[in-house]
């Protein structure tokens, strides 16, 4: 961490204040703003504080749920403020973050219990949901989701129709966290030569599931080809790319893996073990997962901006 991680923390806090609107006879809001008390001057220290603390207020006031608000604060306004949150909480290891997460539910929780016939439960955790679970959502993170929907499976708030699929979520998201060695497979190329994910040797790898013609994943080698620090570390071996197809139309992809940037390691699970055995919960494709160099998961199903990021960050590192 460093001075933009301050700067951002900073930026965040002051996002917020604590006046209230009136419309139309209902009184809204503002998501309230946390202070971190001057005692806690370290970037660490503040950080910590900011990310155990940052729900305390909008809690402890009460408000209307309703369709333009979530206890009393605007929807819009408190999608932004979760979207906060969670850059926060990507700030701390794992285990610190995943125990605020549960902490963020028993506060749901308790503030559902206060008033049982509120939709507020229902609309806060389904906004969590889509902002770190929904495959489309820049923000997602199932390490983050994981301990809050492990909560949401055992809820007596949660419709009981809903409890089996997210008992099926938290098993999903507990597989292949950050720091557990990614499951290994073997794949074919076009010539039907037979690899397998470990014996790929490089300093990290980029672990990428997607299918022939697909437009997000064209986007995504776009974005790949448009970071230089990353593309040169894929053409010089530091890096490797590998790309791999998991469906069965194996002809289609034959006929399209021309298209595919030569420097990338490129095949098709020939046994179709990745869907049948789950060692891999690909949800949706595009899919892209960042690993290091023993294989260990550093980001799981991550937007690409954000691996590209963080790959251009240690290669970086790495020339100083």
């Amino acid at each position: 961490m460093g001075r933009r991680t301050v700067f951002m923390l900073m930026a965040i806090l002051a996002l917020c204040s604590c006046t209230a609107r009136k419309t139309a006879q209902v009184v809204y809001r503002s998501f309230p703003k946390l202070t971190v008390p001057a005692m806690y001057t370290t970037e660490e220290d503040m950080i910590e504080y900011a990310a155990a603390h940052f729900w305390d207020t909008y809690f402890a006031q009460s408000g209307v749920t309703d369709s333009a608000a979530v206890l009393g604060v605007r929807k819009a306004e408190l999608e932004q403020a979760l979207s906060n949150y969670i850059e926060i909480q990507d700030n701390l290891p794992l285990a610190k973050a995943q125990k605020n997460m549960a902490e963020l539910f028993a506060k749901v929780e308790a503030c559902q219990q206060a008033d049982t016939s509120s939709l507020f439960y229902l609309r806060f955790t389904e906004m969590v949901e889509r902002y770190l679970y929904d495959p489309n959502s820049p923000m997602r993170n199932e390490d983050l989701f994981l301990p809050f929907v492990q909560k949401l499976a055992e809820c007596p708030f949660t419709d009981t129709l809903m409890r089996t699929g997210y008992r099926y979520m938290a098993r999903m998201c507990s597989l292949n966290q950050t720091g557990s060695v990614a499951p290994d497979f073997t794949f074919k190329d076009a010539r039907g030569r037979i690899h397998s994910l470990h014996g790929v040797k490089a300093g990290y790898t980029m672990l990428f599931f997607s299918n022939p013609g697909c437009d997000a994943c064209r986007q995504m080698a776009e974005d790949v080809d448009s970071c230089p620090s990353v593309s040169r570390a894929i053409a010089d071996g530091r890096v490797a790319l590998v790309n791999i197809y998991i469906d069965q139309e194996i002809d289609k992809w034959r006929e399209y893996e021309p298209s595919y940037p030569r420097s990338w390691i490129t095949g098709y699970d020939w046994q179709f073990t990745i869907r049948t055995d789950q060692s891999y919960d690909v949800r949706a494709i595009p899919s892209l997962y960042l690993l290091d160099s023993e294989k260990r998961v550093i980001m799981k199903d991550a937007p690409t901006e954000r691996v590209l990021r963080y790959l251009d960050m240690k290669l970086m590192q790495g020339r100083q």
